[in-house]
């Protein structure tokens, strides 16, 4: 019974409008009050989500990713792509795709990215005649690759949500095939869709040119080396590398570009506080939602009825990542790892599954749903940033969503894509 007020609690509430999180927070106060909980438990569990050291990477890996954007790394790892990839017929296409994995490597972010990406290559797609249902296509399910490609914070969300039994180093490392796959197929499809639609030619600017773009934008891939590299020889753990990344990219921005100016950081630091305040309000929730869930051995049930439908590993990955493809399509991200991660998990390694490669299957399965209507933020974002109808963008963008699902199944049914390097430097 108290399982059905949860859930009731939780639907009618998201249907009313309330946000997110003090959805959570009611579902939760809601079920508490039906066992007869103190509810100030609700409010000791919000405070225990958010204290947790771990999560101090999250303000500073969005900071960081914000600095990039406002500082000029964006443009300069487009410079790098166009160079390489634009040549080709339609070649704006991959390389949109191409900038959005170069600026995933050191944002983390999909929102980040889809802002930085769309802001600059939108404009000059359509200025050589593509279509701009094609160009946010494109740009935005592209820009979920940055959600696989280290660093991501909805890594250290989701190492959180484990109880941090599985390591950011491990998770990092894992997501760096995974997503590069997914890099090569969206870049496949958009060069296929170009084509097809007979888009420009670009021109080759010259080995020269090419050369001097990556030496400009080296600087800024190198926050990535420096973060990867500081992991995994042990100089900083992955919570200090995020602060390592700020005060990196200040240095670059501000010293090597010379774009970040007091007026840009100001702008970075109260974007990345506002960002920061939604994402912890919403794990703090999560996490008192998780632990109504955890009273009622809501994971337990779930894991023994999928269980008790089938045993068969193919079939239990299946009903998972269809049950997180629905999931994202009507919440966002953070507080779906938080809640999903204590009941799926357990289910996932009952037959098998390592929590690491478990880790990259849910967030390439919610990142899809970041661009799936009706809550796709990346989506909602991209729309907007290239003055487009979502309707309009929805319509085509089949191939793209094609390209993110034959991903997600190389990337469920073939562990050693996630588990190679981890495993490798162990």
């Amino acid at each position: 019974m108290e399982l059905i007020v949860l859930v009731v609690t939780l639907l009618v509430l998201l249907a009313l409008g309330v946000p997110v999180a003090f959805s959570l927070l009611g579902a939760a106060m809601a079920t508490f009050f039906a066992l007869d909980i103190p509810l100030v438990v609700v409010f000791q569990r919000l405070a225990a989500g958010v204290s947790v050291f771990s999560l101090m990477a999250i303000p500073f890996f969005i900071f960081a990713g914000d600095l990039m954007y406002r500082s000029g790394i964006a443009e300069r790892l487009v410079r790098v792509a166009e160079a390489a990839f634009g040549r080709s017929r339609g070649g704006l296409g991959p390389v949109t795709v191409g900038a959005s994995t170069l600026f995933g490597a050191v944002s983390g972010s999909a929102i980040a990215s889809a802002s930085a990406m769309g802001s600059a290559l939108m404009p000059l797609m359509k200025e050589k005649g593509y279509h701009g249902d094609y160009a946010v296509n494109v740009t935005v399910t592209s820009a979920i690759v940055g959600l696989l490609i280290p660093p991501s914070h909805n890594m250290i969300i989701y190492s959180a949500a484990t109880g941090l039994g599985v390591s950011i180093g491990d998770l990092f490392l894992a997501g760096i095939v995974p997503g590069l796959l997914t890099a090569a197929f969206l870049a496949l499809v958009a060069w296929l869709v170009a084509a097809r639609r007979n888009y420009p030619r670009g021109e080759f600017p010259g080995w020269g040119a090419f050369a001097r773009a990556i030496v400009f934008a080296l600087p800024g891939l190198m926050a990535a080396v420096i973060i990867m590299g500081g992991i995994l020889s042990g100089i900083f753990t992955a919570t200090e590398s995020s602060a390592v990344a700020v005060v990196y990219t200040i240095f670059v921005g501000a010293f090597v570009y010379r774009s970040l100016g007091w007026r840009r950081f100001a702008q970075a630091a109260m974007q990345s506080v506002r960002i920061t305040a939604m994402v912890l309000l919403i794990i703090g929730a999560a996490t008192a939602f998780s632990y109504a869930l955890a009273i009622l051995e809501a994971p337990a049930q779930l894991a023994a009825l999928i269980t008790a439908a089938t045993d068969n590993p193919i079939l239990v990955l299946l009903i998972i990542n269809v049950t997180l493809l629905v999931l994202g399509a009507v919440m966002d991200m953070g507080p779906l790892i938080v809640i999903t991660t204590p009941i799926l998990l357990p289910v996932a390694q009952s037959v098998g599954v390592d929590p690491v490669h478990f880790g990259i299957i849910m967030l390439l399965n919610l990142g899809i749903g970041l661009v799936t209507p009706p809550v796709g933020s990346v989506l909602f974002v991209g729309s907007a940033v290239g003055e487009v109808p979502v309707e309009q963008t929805v319509r085509t963008i089949w191939p793209f969503y094609l390209a993110l699902l034959v991903s997600l199944v190389a990337v469920t049914f073939v562990p050693q894509l996630s588990l190679a390097l981890p495993n490798a430097l162990r």
